[in-house]
């Protein structure tokens, strides 16, 4: 799996297990709709930190717990 696969994912995991939707999320991270769009229908593939973070802080979750998921244990590598 990419990480642009990943995040992608466990962004939808973690809106699901919240009962939100990704335009709550958007609202109570301060992350635009479209932003949040282009990660969950695949094309941002390169969301950065800093918006990972965004989204961490309005899902009141550390960028750790964030990452700490299988999703990411087995990831394709980047540079080919």
């Amino acid at each position: 799996m990419r990480i642009g696969t990943a995040v992608k994912e466990r962004i939808l995991q973690l809106c699901e297990e919240r009962d939100l939707t990704v335009n709550r999320l958007g609202t109570i991270s301060g992350v635009t709709q479209s932003t949040i769009n282009n990660i969950v229908s695949g094309r941002n593939k390169s969301t950065t930190v800093s918006t990972i973070k965004k989204l961490c802080d309005g899902l009141e979750i550390t960028i750790i717990e964030f990452f700490d998921d299988p999703l990411f244990e087995n990831l394709e590598q980047e540079i080919k």
